[in-house]
Parts: structure tokens; C-alpha cells; sequence
């Protein structure tokens, strides 16, 4: 599961580059219409959020000094997805953006 975990954690940490980079170099030339954050809508950026978090709680439970068994860690994983989520939409509630 360390492997699913990390493909997770790389893809979701490659999308969370793309949108804030993406949407930087989109404020800096004066195109915010090309902000991939825009473009992916809230379900695009709570994916992102999942992909994160269930990436890193995945690794997180894997590694721990506790020894989880690989269905504790699945389930801690799949939390920690989630929350991301909910922190996701907390932030863009809060921002506006």
C-alpha cells in the first residue's frame, strides 16, 4: 500500500504545484480567466485536497513508530482524505476564491 500511497501524495502534490503556480503566473500576466484553480472549480480543488491527504495520511500510518496493520493505515488513510476535503472547503469558503 506504501506504493499507492506515494503515487497518491506525488499526483496530489503535482496538482497543488499546477494551481498555485498556475494561478500566479495567470494573476502576473494578467489573465486570472487562465487560473487553473478557477478552471477546476471547487470539485477540482477538493480532489487535489484528497489526493494530499490521503497521500499523506496513507505514508503517515505506514511509518509510524505504532506499527499499524495495512487496513488501519487504508482507514486512516481514507480520514485523512476527507478532512482534506473539509479543509478545502473551509479555505474557499473563507477566501472567496
Amino acid at each position: 500500500m506504501v506504493k499507492v500511497y506515494a503515487i497518491s501524495l506525488v499526483i496530489g502534490i503535482i496538482g497543488l504545484v499546477v494551481v498555485i503556480m498556475g494561478g500566479a503566473f495567470a494573476e502576473n500576466v494578467g489573465h486570472p480567466e487562465r487560473d487553473p484553480g478557477e478552471m477546476m472549480g471547487v470539485r477540482g480543488k477538493a480532489a487535489v485536497g484528497a489526493l494530499v491527504g490521503f497521500g499523506m495520511g496513507g505514508m503517515s500510518a505506514e511509518f509510524s513508530p505504532l506499527d499499524f496493520a495495512w487496513p488501519v493505515s487504508l482507514i486512516l488513510a481514507v480520514i485523512a482524505a476527507v478532512l482534506s476535503v473539509v479543509w478545502v472547503h473551509y479555505a474557499i469558503a473563507q477566501t472567496g476564491r
